[in-house]
């Protein structure tokens, strides 16, 4: 039978995963836990990070006879709107698409979250190809070049896509070498530099987890504008001048509907993509509603979020104010996994003709 995406068993689950974040990330809290682990190592809570696998996030998506929830993408995706509504820094959207790859014998440790193991997607900033790039995996050894590994400073070891499969790496492998940048967020990726690293070789399709990551990036985007919105609803509601409440002012509210829409535009689109990766048998449309998805949300994101510092007036533009965290926040993820334009330019090669987002 096919569900709603909205009634019956599948909202019944949607509902259930937004109730359950709330005990970690609510959408109510502040921001205190996020601006004290800015710009430190791991950029995380690793007492956070397993207490959400205890309740059961990172395998969401992992059958339940491997442990798992056995749910679909539309569930993951609720929850990661939900984690981007708190810009919650921990790595569940990468831990757990390496957790969908990795044997059984690994899962026990990664699904309690006593281990952290990350993806290595990309070798060049504009390719989302993950068999692309020189690195190599042969003899039980790998060489290559990763880069953009998403706080990378918490791995214990990286699922390294390569030209012959996937490839499981401890950090602490002979070969092995990490070099860390800060993020303007306050979290970190990593360059991983591999020359011939002892290696244990994984199968699992890197493509489809790769292609639901970007999917819940884009989810997580989706509740960073949505949460910003809202703090700045409540800002122009209570903030006077001219003895006036200054959400009073045409302007202001002009300005307010327009961001509003494009929040409904994303959302409308990232709903629609995750539900076409749970239902859909055909990979080119799947990953065209990816495409789309993503370049929706990184562009509103954009504008979401730098107007909302602007409707704020110049304190928005301060440290202090929670606004720019969640600007800071848009700015590392909206290039991250594709840009707009790459999104755009994929979709625009896989999408029937006529087609327009």
């Amino acid at each position: 039978m096919t569900l709603d995406p909205v009634t019956g068993d599948r909202g019944e689950s949607l509902r259930m995963i937004r109730d359950s974040a709330a005990g970690i990330a609510p959408r109510t809290g502040d921001f205190r836990r996020i601006r004290a682990l800015r710009f430190t190592e791991p950029g995380f809570d690793p007492a956070v990070f397993r207490e959400m696998c205890q309740m059961g996030w990172l395998g969401l998506m992992i059958p339940e006879d491997a442990g798992g929830s056995g749910l679909g993408v539309s569930e993951f995706c609720a929850l990661a709107e939900e984690l981007g509504a708190s810009l919650v820094p921990e790595p569940l959207i990468g831990a757990a698409m390496a957790a969908r790859l990795l044997p059984a014998d690994h899962l026990d440790a990664v699904l309690s979250g006593d281990r952290i193991v990350l993806p290595a997607w990309q070798e060049a900033p504009h390719s989302l190809d993950v068999a692309a790039g020189g690195t190599t995996l042969a003899n039980g050894r790998v060489t290559g070049k990763k880069l953009f590994v998403g706080m990378a400073a918490g791995a214990d070891a990286f699922l390294v896509t390569t030209q012959d499969g996937l490839a499981l790496v401890e950090r602490s492998a002979p070969g092995a070498h990490l070099d860390l940048t800060q993020t303007q967020d306050g979290g970190n990726v990593g360059t991983l530099v591999l020359n011939d690293a002892p290696a244990e070789r994984v199968a699992g399709d890197a493509v489809a987890a790769l292609e639901t990551a970007i999917m819940a990036t884009s989810a997580y985007l989706l509740g960073v504008m949505d949460r910003v919105f809202g703090i700045t609803m409540e800002y122009l509601r209570t903030r006077e001048q001219f003895g006036k409440k200054i959400g009073s002012f045409q302007a202001l509210q002009h300005r307010s509907a327009d961001l509003k829409i494009q929040i409904a535009l994303t959302r409308a689109t990232v709903e629609a993509a995750a539900l076409t990766q749970d239902t859909a048998s055909d990979a080119a449309v799947r990953m065209a509603a990816v495409s789309r998805a993503k370049a929706r949300a990184s562009d509103a994101a954009s504008l979401v979020t730098r107007g909302c510092i602007q409707l704020h007036g110049g304190i928005g533009y301060t440290d202090a104010a929670d606004p720019g965290l969640f600007l800071r926040k848009m700015m590392v993820l909206a290039p991250s996994l594709g840009s707009a334009a790459l999104h755009r330019a994929r979709f625009r090669s896989l999408a029937p003709d006529g087609d327009e987002d």
